[in-house]
């Protein structure tokens, strides 16, 4: 079975692994290199990394809207696409030019969490589970049927990394097993989405990460976890701007204002919330790394005695 590809970022890495490990992957799709690291130097995506690793054709389109790319895809005469986190779209044309059409490995239980940061609002929002979902694209949002799905729970201390690296090799087996249907001539029963429970996870913002110490401590404590390890909460702190990596949420705020100082230890910073206390544990200084709350406070003594 002949198979187009196309994904871009490290979450898609492992189902590339998994189409290549019986199929014939053919060629590769992936977004353009984009400038990161200091020297903004054009790099190349995890998934062009891996394909190149493995021999495969790797075809980057600034778009799949252009007669000719459509072009270039009816040639390689691909049995299947499958797109995990690709970050273009695909347009209607390009849906139909597959036998068996285009599947999506997609990190929510759908209609749950439609869109680009499914797994951050699952963490965010406080649900007790997520999944994958392998789907049948059409041209709607992640509003196709879905063809497999495999639940999997979210712990109390899941980051948004972790999650994340579970969800990933979770996509890889749900697509190796759509694939090992399909190769035994048996396509999985494609169910509609129910109407109800539609929820959009809309692309992760900077400026999100920025906590109101008015908000609910508990809310806090979700938003600094699901945004572990990017874009990283951050707030002000006793007069400085900090990164926060770790915190939980108290459920006594001691009456005080919400931003008040409550107590500073080994244990981690207590601040006042809107409903709760967050105590900080791990933290950023500006141009320094992630350290202990302890640690931090080696620096910041007036924190101890103010508190």
């Amino acid at each position: 079975m002949k198979i187009v590809f196309a994904g871009t970022p490290e979450f898609a890495v492992s189902s590339l692994r998994a189409a290549a490990r019986h199929h014939e992957v053919v060629a590769v799709y992936t977004q353009p290199d984009r400038p990161a690291g200091r020297g903004r130097g054009l790099a190349p995506s995890p998934v062009k990394l891996e394909a190149i690793a493995r021999g495969i054709p790797v075809f980057q389109p600034e778009s799949l809207k252009t007669p000719e790319a459509q072009q270039q895809l009816r040639d390689l005469a691909p049995d299947l696409m499958v797109v995990v986190a690709y970050g273009l779209i695909l347009p209607k044309a390009v849906l139909t030019i597959p036998t068996h059409g285009c599947w999506n490995v997609h990190a929510s239980l759908l209609p749950r969490w439609r869109g680009a940061a499914p797994i951050q609002r699952a963490i965010q929002a406080g649900d007790a589970e997520t999944g994958v979902c392998l789907m049948q694209m059409e041209a709607g949002l992640d509003t196709g049927p879905v063809l497999l799905k495999q639940h999997i729970a979210i712990s109390a201390n899941d980051t948004g990394g972790q999650l994340h690296d579970r969800l990933a090799e979770l996509g890889a087996q749900v697509l190796s097993d759509g694939l090992g249907l399909l190769r035994a001539g048996i396509k999985p029963i494609a169910q509609p989405q129910p109407e109800a429970g539609v929820t959009y996870a809309h692309k992760l913002d900077k400026a999100e990460a920025r906590l109101d110490w008015a908000q609910d401590a508990h809310a806090l404590a979700r938003t600094v976890r699901a945004f572990n390890p990017w874009p990283i909460t951050e707030a002000m702190l006793a007069g400085e701007r900090v990164r926060i990596h770790g915190a939980i949420a108290l459920d006594d705020n001691q009456g005080k204002a919400p931003g008040t100082l409550l107590a500073a230890s080994r244990d981690g910073i207590d601040i006042a919330c809107g409903h709760g206390a967050l105590r900080l544990r791990v933290l950023q200084r500006e141009g320094g790394k992630a350290i202990t709350a302890a640690d931090y406070l080696n620096a910041r003594r007036d924190l101890v005695a103010g508190a």
